[in-house]
């Protein structure tokens, strides 16, 4: 079994961002030399989250509406830590922060209208994104 890992950086111009990452996960899958196994991704903070989905940008704005109905910018009690992001933790959780796909031939192995994203929900500051390509 090999092991290889790589680290993404964002710093987003806005507070709330879906970035498309499926080319960056990809040319770190060829980089690895894994010909069959899995990729893990994971967003190393907890404002923020990997997922799946179509890149198809009505789909993506009907996402960040079902995700303010249901964790709306409001007064939460982590608030009383002196924080103000609370619904980015909860987004955090409804999206998930991380994802596993499978690679088969060196490449990564996803359905017609899959693609990987970033989804950044208290930006405008430094993240991490951990990439863990593992197989043979």
């Amino acid at each position: 079994m090999i092991w290889y890992t790589e680290y993404l950086t964002f710093h987003t111009s806005k507070l709330r961002e879906f970035i498309y990452i499926t080319d960056k996960i990809e040319k770190i899958v060829r980089k690895s030399g894994i010909k069959e196994g899995f990729v893990f991704i994971s967003a190393m903070h907890i404002t923020a989250g990997v997922f799946v989905n179509d890149a198809e940008s009505g789909l993506h704005k009907d996402i960040e509406i079902w995700l303010e109905k249901l964790a709306p910018v409001g007064n939460y009690f982590h608030h009383r830590t002196g924080e103000n992001n609370g619904d980015a933790h909860l987004k955090n959780l409804l999206i998930g922060h991380q994802v596993w796909l499978p690679v088969t031939n060196g490449h990564l192995d996803l359905g017609p209208w899959q693609q990987v994203f970033y989804a950044e929900f208290d930006g405008q500051r430094n993240k991490r994104v951990i990439v863990k390509v593992m197989g043979e």
